[in-house]
């Protein structure tokens, strides 16, 4: 492990922030360039579930223009994250054992995609699921007129939010290494998580019974999956650290 004084780590830590930022200021010109196609890919799965003579429509002047560029930001975020997230690791990394680096550098692979599986979560499970239920959901023969900067940057917030609810089995995974959790206190929390599961993802959804369990099961699902990681992977592995 490298000693690093205080002020070396200060200058490598202004150093990292500052190659994040132009690569965030890089990918959000081109989420910008690309903006159009972007909106048009978050639209559709609204587009496919609106009821005849229901519209799109932008109720001020610089609307689209305010959508664009927030839409453009949090895509950013989100296609840039394999760049940024290695420049956190270059700086995590000096600080880190050896045996700690192998335990560590599988989390960034496993990061990447547990992210990407959110955001694919909620494009092609979520939003369907979620608008056609509200499309539907009490009177009827009432047409829908949805602003568009307002859904394009919930679509976008969603997306980045779900994505990183997905890092839970990752989450639980630092935390076994670090010492915090094992399997046995996870297991006995479980009733608790549960619960607050159900509550966050009513807090979240509709008022829907369905479209909540939606939320609710994968999350559910990832907190086991995260269990079976730390008693497969962190209990053995300290074990052999230890012995």
């Amino acid at each position: 492990m490298k000693e690093m004084g205080i002020t070396e780590h200060l200058e490598e830590l202004r150093t990292v922030v500052v190659r994040v930022v132009i690569i965030l200021l890089i990918a959000f010109l081109v989420c910008y360039g690309q903006g159009e196609i972007i909106q048009e890919i978050l639209l559709r799965p609204l587009r496919a579930n609106l009821q005849d003579g229901g519209q799109v429509v932008f109720l001020g002047l610089l609307d689209k223009v305010l959508a664009q560029f927030q839409v453009a930001f949090y895509s950013s975020v989100i296609l840039s994250s394999p760049f940024w997230f290695y420049q956190v690791w270059k700086f995590i990394k000096p600080g880190l054992y050896d045996y700690e680096k192998k335990a560590v550098r599988p989390f960034i692979l496993v990061g990447f995609f547990l992210f990407s599986l959110g955001v694919a979560f909620g494009y092609f499970l979520v939003f369907p699921l979620t608008f056609q239920t509200l499309m539907t959901f009490g009177v009827s023969e009432v047409t829908a007129t949805i602003s568009l900067k307002d859904y394009l940057v919930l679509s976008s917030k969603v997306l980045v939010f779900l994505g990183l609810i997905f890092q839970l089995p990752n989450v639980l995974l630092i935390l076994g290494f670090i010492g915090l959790v094992t399997k046995y206190s996870l297991r006995s929390l479980r009733r608790y998580v549960y619960v607050g599961f159900a509550v966050f993802s009513a807090m979240l959804t509709p008022p829907d019974v369905i479209t909540m369990l939606g939320l609710w099961l994968p999350l559910a699902v990832l907190y086991e999956v995260g269990i079976a990681a730390v008693a497969m992977l962190v209990h053995p592995y300290l074990e052999k650290q230890h012995s």
